[in-house]
């Protein structure tokens, strides 16, 4: 990616899919940005115009005032126009209605209805399961013969099984979900979209839609032990939550459980091949080591790269003025290069002791932050102890998204003890 100091160029290239393809390329654009204009007017081609946020510190503080900066009705990047498209279209504003579209009292009462699930006590229930997962899959390397992909055998599969074994989707099914999950996410990428028609990326929802106004059927006849019992059975206000906000639940645990997590714990594993200190480092001392090493690895590879947010009144930032109506753009990636925040934040280093926001902050902050660093753990201490060696086997390659991403390619040969 070709690093630019001028408009449109610049705004043109940082909504462009393909530039998120080029990992160095895009950091140089944000390195560039947060040292000449931190906060940026944007208008790029095709887009309504926004603020453009690449400082660690502004992204904190927009997303502490949640009252202030909302996310409706621009939680993500989408061409202008796209919400009066889909009006006409499905009689919807939001295709999808989950947490990620919702503000206070919404936002809040739906997290509660979860919450629980993602927090100590029964993720600590949950620990022997994943260890169990982490095993199986380190198993299942060490039988590939030497030379795979890291992301298509491995990464993808982990994170996904833990979370559908949560949910309370069958094995059979994941396929499914991970095709789901890659178009829906990956959308913008040509290895992962249906097609370029926006009716296309309509239909990828109706098919979650289908298979979990199923899955509700089910658990309301027959309540099991998961997460999909709780979203099918789960009450606001004493009525059942509407079937928008129940497939926007489905939906969210489904696909943010087990993308992000497969991006990091793939991004991870290149960071080690790229550093072998630090990978010895690791290695030697894994106990010690592995709680910053995972935070580390989430750092660097930040697979949220961006949300949106919308102000309800006028806020200075930086001897500006963003108006009532305006929408900022918050992006992860460079907050989490941040050179007023991180020593060398473009050095990799397993001892960091970080405080990134690649699970963002405040009100919104990922719901799923603790189950993704208890999977990480689970799979890089098993791994670890048993990988003697691992080098590339050719070019990785990264998804072509502005939203969420990562390595979609990591060909390594490795020799297990």
């Amino acid at each position: 990616m070709k690093l630019y100091t001028t408009s449109p160029d610049l705004d043109n290239a940082l909504v462009d899919p393909a530039s998120w393809a080029d990992e160095r390329g895009i950091h140089e654009q944000f390195r560039w940005l947060r040292a000449n204009d931190p906060l940026r007017w944007l208008t790029p081609e095709g887009f309504d115009p926004f603020w453009n946020v690449t400082k660690y510190n502004d992204i904190k503080e927009i997303e502490g005032k949640k009252q202030v900066f909302i996310n409706d009705p621009r939680p993500t990047l989408g061409p202008k126009g796209m919400t009066e498209f889909l009006q006409q279209l499905t009689g919807r504003r939001h295709l999808v209605r989950s947490l990620v579209q919702m503000d206070d009292p919404d936002h809040s009462r739906y997290r509660a209805l979860t919450q629980g699930w993602f927090m100590g006590t029964n993720l600590r229930k949950l620990q022997a399961k994943v260890d169990e997962l982490a095993v199986m899959y380190v198993d299942r390397l060490a039988d590939l013969g030497g030379e795979r992909d890291f992301v298509k055998d491995v990464a993808i599969w982990y994170p996904l099984r833990v979370i559908m074994t949560i949910l309370g989707v069958p094995e059979e099914d994941e396929a499914l979900m991970l095709k789901l999950t890659q178009e829906l996410f990956g959308s913008q990428d040509p290895d992962n979209q249906r097609s370029f028609a926006p009716e296309d990326f309509f239909q990828v929802v109706a098919d979650f839609e289908a298979y979990f106004a199923e899955l509700t059927r089910s658990r309301r006849a027959h309540p099991t032990d998961d997460v999909a019992t709780v979203i099918a059975n789960a009450t606001i206000d004493g009525e059942p939550i509407p079937e928008l906000e129940t497939n926007g639940y489905y939906m969210i645990v489904a696909t943010a459980g087990h993308d992000t997590t497969s991006a990091s714990t793939a991004g991870g594993l290149l960071a080690l091949i790229e550093n072998p200190n630090e990978l010895r480092k690791l290695t030697a001392d894994p106990e010690r080591l592995l709680p910053t090493a995972i935070d580390e690895m989430i750092r660097w590879v930040s697979p949220v790269r961006h949300f949106m947010r919308t102000a309800t009144e006028d806020y200075p930032l930086r001897g500006k003025t963003i108006r009532t109506g305006e929408s900022v753009i918050l992006w992860y990636p460079s907050a989490n290069r941040d050179e007023e925040i991180f020593d060398a934040p473009f050095e990799f280093r397993v001892d960091r002791k970080t405080k990134q926001l690649a699970f963002g902050f405040g009100a919104h902050v990922c719901l799923g932050q603790h189950l993704a660093r208890m999977e990480m753990s689970a799979l890089y201490r098993e791994l670890l102890g048993r990988l003697e060696s691992v080098e590339l086997a050719g070019e990785p390659k990264y998804v072509q998204s502005t939203f969420v991403g990562g390595l979609k390619s990591l060909p390594i040969r490795y020799r297990m003890k």
